[in-house]
């Protein structure tokens, strides 16, 4: 492993649980980014904690790049039309699936959810498969 960093990626975790509880628990919704961001273009009086919920990840993460003295490089191995592709297709899936990996995976699970066990591990078995399939099938990203 290239990049191991356990202790960031304990920290990154605590808070990613935090910020989910304190969601759960001061407005009684779940942090599924999804439902958040899909509920994000309907009307009714939620639209202004989910568009403060969207702007403090997109705000966090820019805080997070532009304060490193040398921000990590963001490299792709696929072309714009093919992450287009895939993230057109992550967009059915959640909604196919009635929620993503945050909201199934981080709060579903925490909630003793058997939809969202089941949910998770689909999701990660198609990302397993998946990967197997482009790497060593297809020989892509190697």
């Amino acid at each position: 492993m290239e990049n191991f960093t356990p202790v960031t990626a304990l920290a990154g975790g605590a808070l990613i649980g935090l910020s989910a509880a304190v969601l759960y628990l001061g407005l009684g919704r779940v942090a599924g980014i999804s439902g958040i961001l899909g509920g994000l273009f309907a009307k009714g009086p939620e639209r202004g904690f989910r568009l403060c919920f969207i702007l403090g990840l997109i705000g966090g993460a820019a805080a997070l790049y532009w304060g490193y003295q040398q921000p990590p490089a963001v490299v792709t191995q696929v072309s714009w039309p093919w992450l287009i592709i895939a993230g057109l297709l992550v967009g059915y899936g959640t909604r196919l699936g009635s929620g993503c990996t945050s909201g199934h995976g981080v709060c579903g699970l925490a909630r003793g959810s058997f939809r969202s066990l089941i949910a998770t591990g689909t999701f990660f078995a198609i990302a397993l498969i998946t990967v197997y399939m482009m790497r060593h099938v297809l020989g892509w990203g190697g």
